[in-house]
């Protein structure tokens, strides 16, 4: 009796969500996420895949970035020095505060919409989401460290196409950018319960609103809007 009940358990058991398994299957990892929420590994690795990034585009930072910027020619050895280590650990930070704020903005359209799905699976959901992001980081910051060029600028982007030296708002039109919104919408969809209309609206419009923060930002340093 004993032997079949652990044989059930065994049977029964939920598979964990993989992070190599949203690039190959993100479906089949969304419905493991509604199943079997998994957080602190995950975000463990992606937080040191971010910081791995944000270190490559730290190294690829030089002096004449910062002169352009406005930074004075004597000091500028100081303010590239703790440049680069706020960014390096920046890259610690930002997968954890932006799946927190993701995780907390999906969370109460959700209830609004009436979706079963809980705060964990939401917090699980855009960790695993977040992985994309990470391998395009290292990606485009170890293509800008090895060849030279503003590290801002991703290669993979529309900006980094028609090699535009400052940032602007085809820097966000990027592929990894795009292909988040895709995985996104499908999270939503098969994590959080919702219908396809509501989950791309979502995703679209999260991707759309980081496309108006890249073009605020560029009004701001007067960059060139695109």
């Amino acid at each position: 009796m004993l032997i079949m009940e652990n044989q059930t358990e065994i049977i029964t058991k939920v598979p964990k969500p993989s992070l190599l398994g949203m690039f190959t299957s993100p479906g089949e990892q969304f419905e493991r996420i509604k199943q079997n929420p998994k957080i602190w590994l995950p975000l463990v690795i992606v937080s040191i895949l971010y910081a791995i990034g944000m270190t490559l585009m730290a190294l690829s930072m030089d002096a004449s970035t910062l002169i352009e910027q406005g930074v004075p020619e004597d000091q500028v050895d100081i303010v590239l020095g703790i440049t680069k280590v706020t960014i390096a650990i920046t890259g610690i930070l930002t997968p954890i505060i932006g799946v927190l704020i993701s995780s907390a903005i999906h969370l109460i359209i959700t209830k609004i919409a009436s979706s079963p799905v809980t705060f964990k699976q939401l917090f699980s959901m855009n960790t695993y989401i977040a992985v994309i992001g990470a391998v395009g980081l290292i990606l485009n910051t170890g293509i800008r460290y090895a060849i030279g060029g503003n590290s801002e600028i991703y290669v993979t982007s529309l900006a980094g196409l028609l090699n535009q030296d400052k940032v602007g708002v085809l820097g966000s039109i990027e592929v990894f950018a795009i292909w988040t919104m895709f995985i996104t919408a499908i999270g939503l969809y098969k994590t959080a319960q919702l219908s396809k209309g509501l989950a791309w609206t979502i995703a679209i419009v999260f991707f759309l609103i980081g496309i108006g923060f890249t073009l605020i930002g560029s009004l701001l340093q007067g960059a060139p809007m695109l």
